[in-house]
């Protein structure tokens, strides 16, 4: 492996252990929207993880299932978002 794939690596294991930090959040709160900015943090950081990883390995087509997971985060988001103000969780 070459230099750059060992950096490419080590971003996405950063991003990981990021990741672990809105684990953290989701489970202990403490209001929905904490809770909804964890949940696509956690989204997001999945986006790069793969986008690195796909870099990394030299498989372009895991971008397309970077992207595809990108707008899945962002639909996902937009959901939970519509359900907490329709059961009145907005603070």
């Amino acid at each position: 492996m070459t230099l750059v794939e060992d950096v490419l690596i080590v971003a996405a294991a950063a991003f990981v252990v990021a990741s672990l930090v809105g684990v953290y959040r989701i489970v202990r709160g403490p209001t929905m929207p904490d809770r909804v900015i964890a949940v696509n943090v956690i989204g997001s950081n999945t986006v790069i993880v793969i986008a690195l990883l796909a870099a990394a390995i030299g498989e372009p087509g895991a971008l397309d299932i970077a992207l595809v997971y990108a707008l899945l985060n962002f639909v996902l988001s937009i959901a939970i978002s519509k359900f907490s103000v329709e059961r009145g969780g907005v603070l």
